[in-house]
């Protein structure tokens, strides 16, 4: 029994060249677009690029060609770098990412946009207003944030994530001295889990902003501790998204496969919320 609609799973980012042959089929796979491969197998896919360059227009609507076949499949997707690292918000920068989406949005297949803020961006005076100020600027959108230090954890800052509508993204990374631990919190309507691995070499990564994909390819054990805290979001949460952000060799597919098996069996979940 697949998951139920509200609730989501699959990978960040599809376009890994290294994919080929451990993902995708290697033989006679040139005719096969990876969307459409992936969208075979789980109702979400993230679009990772968007964290580096905007997404075209006419791009967007080639992928809605790819993902028809699944009327279950939504995209969600990383708000652009210069957004939240960078913290520019040229108003003309802000209109051509989100002109990117709107294909999507238009055709229903669009869940959540995804601020992803870095270590560094704690809670404070002047960031709350920042992310206020990210949020209305990209007002049409549901949008969840994902905070990787521990002090929006505060009930001020929680509450400020209720206040505007803004989803918590629950996280899983390595830990680190005043990282955010894992958690189920749920903010907005848009329940959002990311589970980016435990690699040892995240930190290092993050700190000096270089790139790589996250190597870590979680056991059912460690899986199976976010399978409560899944549940308590789906439960509370209009529609829920569980990305694996860890792509290093397939790795996200694997883990995203394993997470839709755990958390197939949703009957008296779905009961207790109908």
């Amino acid at each position: 029994m697949p998951p139920p609609p509200r609730l989501r799973i699959g990978p960040s980012g599809w376009e890994y060249p290294q994919w080929r042959g451990v993902v995708y089929p290697a033989a006679g796979s040139r005719r096969l677009h990876p969307l459409a491969y992936l969208a075979r197998h789980f109702n979400v896919v993230e679009i990772q690029s968007t964290f580096r360059r905007p997404l075209k227009a006419e791009v967007a609507r080639l992928w809605l060609s790819r993902v028809a076949h699944n009327p279950a499949f939504q995209f969600t997707a990383v708000a652009a770098r210069r957004f939240t690292y960078e913290r520019e918000l040229d108003p003309a920068e802000t209109a051509r990412f989100t002109d990117g989406l709107w294909p999507l949005v238009r055709a229903n297949r669009f869940g959540c946009l995804v601020l992803q803020f870095p270590w560094a961006f704690r809670f404070t005076t002047e960031n709350r207003e920042f992310l206020i100020r990210l949020r209305r600027a990209f007002h049409e959108f549901p949008m969840a944030a994902e905070l990787r230090h521990a002090s929006w954890q505060a009930d001020e800052a929680v509450g400020t994530l209720i206040d505007y509508r803004l989803g918590f993204v629950n996280i899983d990374q390595p830990a680190y001295t005043g990282a955010m631990p894992p958690s189920a919190l749920v903010t907005s309507g848009v329940g959002y889990v990311r589970l980016h691995g435990r690699d040892k070499s995240y930190w290092s990564r993050e700190f000096r902003d270089e790139g790589g994909l996250d190597d870590y390819l979680y056991s059912p054990q460690e899986l199976a501790e976010w399978k409560d805290r899944i549940e308590h979001v789906h439960a509370h949460a209009s529609s829920t998204f569980v990305v694996t952000a860890n792509p290093a060799a397939g790795k996200s597919v694997v883990n995203a496969l394993q997470l839709a098996g755990l958390l197939a069996d949703h009957s008296s979940l779905e009961r207790a919320v109908a």
